[in-house]
């Protein structure tokens, strides 16, 4: 029979950043749990997703049940050093039945649950949790599937509806307007004030456009240092802020504090030859409404950007309901699948039983024929086993999508004793 396919998720929607901070997993603990998960429970088609909004595991089990899901969620728990596990369970949501995990998976997968919705990084980080799997030979037939079903779906959501239309969050729109504003210009200089949420999700946006000259300065260092080393970016000293703000073609700013922080003042002896962009991503602001005094600065601030994100995002919820159906066509297509391999050993015992019988027959007439009768004789009983084999095939799969697969398994099993036939694919008939 098949195995059960469940879920664990810890996700924005569950769990607040701090805990989801504590629980994310790196690209090597993802893979060491992945170990430890096969070795102490079994579980194969093991799939992890790890991202700053979520944490997941997929698996597919025999045991399945409420009580396995909790335990993994434990030994992740400890592989992440929290020893007190009972503190956090509560964070986490099970899909114990087959069809919630897989519908989950999908949902996931194109941006239904992101907090951002229709988020264009989730299809690329679920593709990185799939090589983990594939690294690591967890990816079974059955994981294999639905991965490439998913994508597939995820390619008919881009194409077909108006789900990954626009920037849906102001960190994304922000990064989508500096393209506007500087058009051709090859590789502006883009200064990033304060790594709060925003900002942090700003430096995320601009590596995935892969935009190269960035400038991080922000009072706290060890945070400048780490999202520096982790994009490639360089670190300025916020005592230099005004020389870094000269040199800047974009000035992206999102810091916390009740004044202003970029002021007439401060650009004092700032010299603007063309053009440059004030990106005020702040409540309260933090660019001064009278900097765009200064001849060639044009200050945008966060309703403006806003007001961008908003009318991407309707788009995108207006596309929802199209969105679902898509996902209700991949999802019903891929449950008759997964069905089918209930039924798949039982019809390739089914067809090597028939050509074990017809082989045995043909060797004992075969020292009387000549090569050409052997052919013959050959393709017409391939034929006569092909049409005695349809029937019964079609029946089992239509057995399965009634639910009723596992009976006419057994009466087949005890009619041509298929016990004592291997499952493998027959060599010879199709």
């Amino acid at each position: 029979m098949l195995d059960t396919f469940n879920s664990i998720s810890l996700s924005h929607k569950t769990a607040p950043l701090h805990v989801r901070e504590l629980i994310a997993l790196s690209e090597e603990e993802a893979k060491r749990l992945m170990l430890r998960l096969r070795d102490f429970f079994g579980l194969s088609d093991l799939l992890i997703i790890s991202t700053c909004n979520r944490t997941e595991v997929y698996y597919a089990s025999e045991q399945g049940g409420a009580n396995l899901n909790a335990d993994i969620v434990r030994l992740l728990l400890i592989e992440k050093g929290l020893t007190d596990t009972d503190q956090y369970l509560p964070y986490f949501q099970f899909f114990a039945r087959h069809e919630e995990a897989v519908r989950h998976l999908f949902e996931v997968c194109v941006g239904l649950h992101s907090q951002v919705v229709g988020d264009m990084q989730i299809p690329n980080q679920v593709k990185q949790a799939y090589q983990w799997s594939a690294d690591l030979d967890m990816a079974g037939p059955f994981l294999h599937r639905l991965m490439h079903t998913i994508f597939f779906t995820n390619k008919r959501v881009a194409q077909e509806t108006a789900f990954r239309d626009g920037a849906a969050s102001v960190s994304y729109a922000a990064v989508e307007l500096i393209d506007e504003l500087v058009g051709d210009r090859q590789d502006p200089n883009v200064l990033v004030i304060g790594l709060g949420e925003i900002g942090t999700d700003v430096c995320r946006n601009l590596a995935d456009r892969n935009v190269k000259n960035i400038t991080l300065c922000n009072r706290t260092q060890t945070k400048t240092e780490v999202l520096a080393e982790q994009y490639g970016f360089r670190i300025a000293d916020f005592a230099n802020l005004t020389d870094e703000i000269r040199q800047a073609d974009v000035i992206i700013s999102s810091v916390m504090r009740d004044e202003p922080l970029i002021t007439p003042t401060l650009l004092q002896g700032v010299t603007v030859l063309t053009y440059k962009y004030f990106l005020d991503l702040s409540v309260p602001r933090s660019v001064d409404t009278a900097v765009e005094q200064i001849p060639g600065v044009l200050v945008y601030n966060i309703d403006h950007i806003r007001n961008r994100a908003d009318e991407a995002l309707n788009q995108r919820l207006a596309a929802i309901p199209k969105v679902e159906a898509i996902i209700d066509q991949a999802v019903s297509e891929f449950g008759d699948w997964s069905k089918e391999m209930i039924v798949s050993p039982t019809i390739n015992k089914l067809k090597n039983a028939l050509e074990q019988i017809r082989k045995d027959e043909i060797a004992r007439h075969l020292k009387h024929l000549t090569p050409d009768e052997s052919e013959k004789v050959e393709k017409i009983t391939r034929g006569i086993m092909q049409k005695i084999i349809k029937l019964p095939v079609l029946q089992l799969k239509a057995a399965c999508k009634r639910g009723e697969a596992e009976t006419l398994i057994d009466v087949l099993n005890d009619l041509f004793d298929l016990e004592n036939h291997t499952a493998d694919e027959p060599s010879r008939l199709q």
